[in-house]
């Protein structure tokens, strides 16, 4: 049976932060902002110059982060955009923490 309360309802989502977000401390205030919404997987810096991360954790969480990851990053990072995918309903968390990958 579905929930209806989408506070629970644990959800995944992969993303991409396009801009100027390394060597700024994105990876840092990104882990700082997942903790503290109580999300959980990873982050980490790409060739590319963009930031690419997974997030799994309850839906209203989730939607808390991708606005912070679309509109505030760190205080010195200018955030051209962020890309989501892969995003979907989970039982239940993979991961205990969340970690910055190198």
């Amino acid at each position: 049976m579905a929930s209806a309360n989408r506070q629970y309802d644990l959800t995944t989502a992969d993303f991409e932060v396009f801009g100027k977000v390394q060597g700024v401390y994105f990876r840092k205030y990104t882990e700082r902002k997942a903790t503290e919404l109580g999300l959980k997987r990873w982050v980490m810096n790409t060739a590319q110059g963009t930031v690419i991360g997974q997030l799994q954790g309850p839906q209203n969480a989730i939607d808390d982060m991708k606005i912070w990851l679309q509109k505030i990053g760190s205080p010195k990072s200018k955030i051209e955009k962020a890309a989501f995918r892969n995003e979907g309903s989970i039982n239940s968390c993979a991961f205990r923490a969340f970690e910055i990958r190198r």
